[in-house]
């Protein structure tokens, strides 16, 4: 009988808490190797995700405070719509006889390198009722 064998069996042999022998042979490294880039780009389009609706209500909301206060005959209602816009937005305002129409566009650029490719264009109108306008024609 060896004496270098212990009570876990030969020297060689260990368990496989990552230890020389142990059989998973390195496949930990290399699968965090593979699979972190892959949460840190699912993280990225995430976020993105996040920044896009947030730009869309953003959108919603601006063209609907251009509406409401157009409607009210107030002066500076695109103003009040591309301070509620998010940065770079478009703003239309089209006044009918009866109504008022906002438009609202942004456009929302993918993250990093694929701001090309994943780029979004975001839009939103509301209309309201003019209320600057006498009531004659209506029942």
């Amino acid at each position: 009988m060896r004496s270098d064998a212990g009570p876990r069996g030969s020297k060689g042999s260990r368990d496989s808490s990552g230890c020389r022998g142990s059989p998973d042979g390195g496949y930990v490294t290399a699968e965090t190797a593979v699979v972190l880039p892959t949460l840190v780009l699912l993280m990225a389009l995430l976020v993105w995700g996040v920044l896009t609706t947030a730009a869309q209500l953003r959108c919603i909301d601006a063209a609907r405070v251009g509406a409401r206060s157009a409607a009210r005959g107030d002066g500076d209602a695109l103003a009040l719509a591309r301070a509620a816009a998010p940065r770079g937005a478009t703003v239309r305002l089209v006044q009918d006889k009866e109504t008022v129409r906002v438009e609202v566009e942004a456009e929302c650029l993918g993250p990093g390198g694929l701001a090309a490719a994943l780029s979004l264009r975001l839009t939103a109108q509301a209309v309201a009722v003019r209320e600057d306008v006498s009531g004659e024609g209506l029942a």
